[in-house]
This record gives C-alpha cells, sequence and structure tokens, in this order.
C-alpha cells in the first residue's frame, strides 16, 4: 500500500494490526508504505484489496507494542552541532531528547535500527552532509524528523548526540529486535 504520509501509515498499520483481514501473515510499515505479506491459499487478492480500503482509521493511531526505557550518556560528536541547528543549549537538546515519548514508526537500514518519531518538532535536524564511514554500536541520532539508535557498528549520517549500552539486535531473544514499530521509547539520560 502507498500511503501519502508516515501518518496514514501508522493509522493504517495500527487498524489492520487490530482486525488483521484473512490471509494477511504480516505487515510491514515504511515511511510511505504498508507492505502486506499474504498467504496466497488463503487470500483472494481483489476481496483483500476491497478490506483494505473500506478499513477505517483514526488519525493520530499508532499500533501498540509495549515500552522500552533506553538509558543515553549525552556526549556526542555533533550534540554541540544540533544544539545551533536547533537553536536549543546542548542541556535544552537533552531535555527536549529525553522529555518526549518517541514511538518506533518502522524499522530498516539494519536490523534492530527503529525509526522514532516523536512529538518536538525542534529536534528536527537535517542528516550530515558528509556521512561517516564507521558509526559505533550504541550510538544514538537524529536525522529528519526521526530519531534511532544503530544496533551495530555501519556507516552513518545521523548527527550524533549520545551512546547507549542498551542491545538492540540479539539473536537469542524473542523477539531479536529491542525495537519493533508499535513500541513507545523513553530516552532516559545516564552517566558515564
Amino acid at each position: 500500500m502507498e500511503l501519502d504520509d508516515l501518518q496514514q501509515v501508522l493509522a493504517l498499520h495500527a487498524a489492520l494490526e487490530q482486525d488483521p483481514p484473512t490471509g494477511v501473515t504480516d505487515l510491514v510499515p515504511a515511511a510511505r508504505t504498508l507492505l502486506l505479506l499474504l498467504d496466497p491459499a488463503r487470500t483472494d487478492v481483489v476481496t483483500l484489496a476491497d478490506q483494505v480500503r473500506s478499513t477505517t482509521v483514526r488519525p493520530g493511531a499508532a499500533p501498540e507494542a509495549g515500552e522500552v526505557e533506553i538509558p543515553v550518556v549525552y556526549d556526542g560528536e555533533d550534540l554541540a552541532e544540533v544544539a545551533e541547528l536547533t537553536s536549543l543549549s546542548t542541556q535544552e537538546v537533552v531535555a527536549a531528547h529525553t522529555g518526549q515519548e518517541w514511538t518506533v514508526a518502522f524499522c530498516g537500514f539494519a536490523p534492530g535500527f527503529g525509526y522514532l518519531v516523536g512529538e518536538d518538532r525542534r529536534l528536527h535536524v537535517p542528516r550530515r552532509s558528509t556521512p561517516r564511514k564507521r558509526v559505533p554500536a550504541g550510538a544514538v541520532g537524529l536525522a529528519g524528523e526521526f530519531g534511532g539508535v544503530y544496533p551495530r557498528e555501519s556507516p552513518g549520517g545521523w548527527q550524533l548526540i549520545g551512546r547507549t549500552d542498551a542491545t538492540l539486535w540479539d539473536v537469542d531473544r524473542d523477539p531479536p529486535a529491542l525495537l519493533t514499530p508499535g513500541v513507545r521509547v523513553r530516552f532516559v539520560e545516564a552517566r558515564s
């Protein structure tokens, strides 16, 4: 399903999670799309399309998947730059980051990487003009309207504001990802 914006994706995802159409085995949200995985033996695509089109969605709704608290040491390489970009002090950036509830909108980029959305638009900052070749696991960053935590070392272009020791991806955990669509996240300031 292609939708106009992330809010429509979240609302449709929440509605279909609550009342899944026959034959839908999984829902995979993204920034502007919602992928419906189907069991072909149980699904008539025309009937399914009609059912999805007639689904009643509640604006502002999001799937519900529990809550996670993530401790963060706010000493990121880009914290001062984010403060400058937002016209906030570094302490105000930390307060804005910890002072709101974030929700995992969708996952991607790497296993365990959740794209988080929050209510405080002051933290919407551009990606770095030059991505880093190496971002350490546990780096907490901001980019555009999203927040996130790098689950493993990788290249990346997000503005890094802190770090956490939380394990974002563990194949021995069920589910392996700490952050899945709908999970509410609270960041808590920790000492190094």
